[in-house]
């Protein structure tokens, strides 16, 4: 039996899914229901869903960010969205995500059901073939859900480097764990969080030092650093001098 996973915050939505669909006659069993994405998040970290129904547009809810960290992370699960929201940029880039199924609500029932057989097919497939020409289709989809997500780390380092920011913070917002967060960071930038944080840091400390009536002990408390020491000790590692030899340079 292939597991489905429910999210939507609509709990009429919700239960008309789980009831009226004939989910065994697919092959399929509701292991869970969440009404919404951050539930929806540790409901399939917790079960490891083969295929999910959601909604896109729900509160606290980037939809298209949680596509790409599903994806990702868990790149063998077949999705179906189910939306209110009628934009076809959006849709586009859902299905360039790898979503199998993009409906509007209200779905007629014979378009659920083509979701359910046809992901359920997409699922026996995986079990019975090789399928070589598959294998590059799906390499391409979890390629673009991996950038999609390290484009959007490292745009909320860059806007939050002078918080007291941890990678698990960061992959919070990305809706994957923080060790995959880690390994995509690893791959796509060549570099750990640390260094990515720091760089970014250091960054901002250079622009700063251009400004001679600001001490270079408020520089680094204003780019995140809350001990002098070791700013000075990741700048000089970074820029191969000391801040103060930095600006005595510019």
């Amino acid at each position: 039996m292939y597991k489905v996973v429910i999210i939507d915050d609509e709990p009429i939505i919700v239960e008309g899914l789980h009831k009226t669909i004939n989910w065994a006659a697919a092959g399929c069993e509701v292991v869970g229901t969440a009404f919404s994405g951050e539930e929806g998040i540790t409901l399939i970290r917790d079960t490891k869903p083969d295929m999910i129904f959601s909604d896109i547009r729900m509160p606290k809810l980037d939809g298209l960010m949680m596509i790409a960290a599903i994806k990702s992370e868990f790149p063998k699960t077949q999705i179906a969205i189910l939306t209110g929201y009628r934009n076809f940029d959006y849709a586009q880039q859902a299905i360039y995500l790898g979503v199998s199924r993009y409906l509007l609500k209200p779905s007629k029932m014979n378009e659920l059901t083509e979701a359910v057989a046809f992901m359920a097919g997409k699922k026996a497939e995986e079990q019975t073939e090789e399928q070589h020409d598959k294998g590059h289709e799906e390499s391409a989809i979890i390629s673009e859900a991996n950038s999609f997500i390290v484009k959007k780390a490292m745009t909320y380092i860059e806007e939050h480097y002078q918080e007291k920011l941890m990678l698990s913070d960061v992959a919070d917002r990305v809706y994957v764990s923080h060790w995959h967060l880690s390994k995509l960071l690893n791959s796509y930038q060549g570099q750990k969080f640390a260094d990515i944080l720091n760089g970014v840091r250091i960054n901002k400390a250079k622009e700063l030092l251009g400004d001679p009536a600001l001490r270079i002990g408020d520089i680094a408390e204003e780019v995140g650093f809350l001990d002098m020491g070791h700013f000075a000790r990741v700048f000089k590692k970074t820029v191969g001098i000391s801040a103060t030899e930095y600006r005595n340079q510019i």
